[in-house]
């Protein structure tokens, strides 16, 4: 007897990931639909689709997602957008009896001046980072609603907060994207170019944890088959690493050989962002793909994507 499994946005980076590694997946039927065919923010068009598909299991992996410019620019589509996207795909699930439901958040869930690590008990105990609170308070709310549901309704709907995500498929707009991603598109263009230098913002003292997307649906993959898992569950690597060793990085794998110019007058940022894994390690995953293979991978697929014309951004 086969498992229909629902990914939500799968045409993402991460609902790419997952579709990968279900796809070969003995006895899962995977269920998709594009944004064309399935618009998450219609409620009626969700709760129709559940109706008369009837999947077992739901990975909830599509949101509207960008970089801090972006955040900051679309505040309110950011937060409605994300909102009715967990909330339509949550009760749709309910009404309809999915047996169980993973929601995908973020660790901007929690507050700006959390402990570092951060560990699951920080969250709502602090203001949010103003920057990106919209997508944030989305996704607290989809988090709290499966808590909700499982509490009241007995359903196995669970959360997982993934730290900062890069791999295939990713978003390499000059503006609205990642740092990672913009980082391999500014290194590669200079290179492309032949520029002598590549300005960078800051000191590079910042340090950020990196998760590559494989590792991600991993997880996701391992957190399904526990039986009692935890409402909501950071997934991470543990380890960051400096803005400056980042962006070395990132000049290396491309092939760029100039100089990085580093620009003191202009904002770091947050020092630290770290999450505390702990509790997932301890249940017995961890994260296998190291920082400068899967950067070394990621410029691949970049090169790749770009060639096919299929670059997003």
């Amino acid at each position: 007897m086969s498992t229909k499994l629902f990914i939500a946005g799968h045409q993402g980076m991460v609902g790419g990931a997952l579709v990968r590694r279900f796809a070969n997946e003995p006895g899962v039927q995977l269920l998709v639909r594009t944004r064309r065919e399935l618009d998450l923010t219609d409620a009626t068009a969700v709760e129709a689709f559940c109706a008369q598909e009837q999947p077992d299991v739901a990975i909830i992996a599509a949101a509207k997602v960008g970089g801090i410019h972006a955040n900051n620019t679309y505040p309110a589509e950011f937060l409605f957008d994300n909102l009715a996207i967990a909330a339509n795909t949550i009760h749709a699930a309910y009404k309809c009896g999915v047996k169980r439901l993973l929601f995908l958040g973020s660790s901007c869930i929690y507050p700006k001046h959390a402990p570092q690590p951060m560990p699951e008990d920080c969250l709502l105990t602090g203001a949010l980072e103003p920057t990106n609170e919209a997508y944030a308070i989305a996704k607290i709310t989809g988090l709290k609603l499966c808590q909700y549901y499982r509490k009241q309704y007995g359903v196995l709907f669970h959360s997982a907060m993934p730290t900062n995500l890069y791999g295939p498929g990713d978003n390499y707009h000059p503006q609205n994207s990642h740092v990672l991603p913009a980082l391999i598109r500014r290194f590669d263009e200079a290179r492309a170019a032949g520029l002598p230098e590549v300005a960078a913002w800051g000191t590079g003292s910042p340090k950020r944890e990196f998760l590559h997307v494989d590792d991600l649906a991993d997880a996701c993959a391992f957190l399904l088959e526990l039986a009692a898992p935890p409402d909501w569950i950071n997934v991470g690597t543990g380890t960051d690493v400096t803005i400056r060793e980042l962006t070395e990085t990132v000049a290396k794998v491309t092939g760029f050989a100039g100089r990085i110019a580093w620009d003191p007058t202009k904002p770091d940022g947050t020092p630290r962002k770290l999450m505390d894994v702990s509790k997932l390690s301890g249940l017995g995953w961890k994260a296998r793909i190291g920082l400068a293979d899967g950067i070394a991978r990621t410029f691949a697929s970049y090169q790749a994507e770009k060639a096919a014309g299929k670059l997003r951004g």
